[in-house]
């Protein structure tokens, strides 16, 4: 499938078009898959301009289905997605805010509003992930997260575990469970 017909309808703007309020009738499927580092392949070739992967990840939405959709005001396209669609790929702490950017260029702030969660990949590995917009979160790259864990602090849960995190915006932000109890035994 081209991509020009689904991008025709979409002027290429700063800011994130309003997909949530889309209802187009126009309904289809068409050969996209984003893989779990983040690569976009279209028709079993990687796209390789940043421009169009940014342009095409603003009009993405995962919808109470648990498919993810590339949307316009007049036609909805179901694609794949390995793992989550965006990848944390850097984190900058400004004052007691930790701002995280996405692969396709998308910069948030850790907080009420974006709280870190650790769930599994595909693979099983437990990995933290942000929501970002629309249903759709991002993984914290592996360079993002061992900068996250040398920063972390632990604290103990109210089930006696021992958690790895940092707080961010005043809130606390878990990046995982560390082996042992409170006591600090290994189990």
């Amino acid at each position: 499938m081209n991509l020009e017909p689904l991008l025709e309808h979409v002027e290429p703007v700063g800011q994130i078009p309003p997909v949530d309020r889309w209802d187009p009738q126009q309904v289809g499927e068409m050969d996209l898959i984003i893989v779990a580092d983040g690569r976009w392949i279209h028709e079993g070739t990687v796209i390789g301009r940043p421009r169009l992967v940014r342009l095409l990840s603003t009009l993405l939405r995962r919808e109470q289905d648990g498919h993810h959709y590339l949307v316009t005001p007049v036609e909805k396209q179901r694609i794949q997605v390995k793992d989550r669609p965006f990848v944390i790929v850097d984190a900058e702490l400004e004052g007691d805010s930790w701002w995280l950017t996405t692969n396709v260029g998308d910069r948030l702030c850790l907080g009420n509003a974006h709280r870190l969660k650790v769930s599994e990949t595909p693979d099983g590995v437990v990995v933290p992930e942000v929501d970002i917009r629309f249903g759709l979160s991002a993984r914290l790259g592996r360079n993002v997260f061992y900068r996250l864990v040398e920063v972390g602090e632990q604290r103990t849960t109210d089930t006696g575990c021992i958690e790895l995190g940092l707080t961010s915006g005043g809130v606390w932000q878990p990046l995982g469970e560390l082996p042992g109890d409170a006591s600090g035994e290994a189990s």
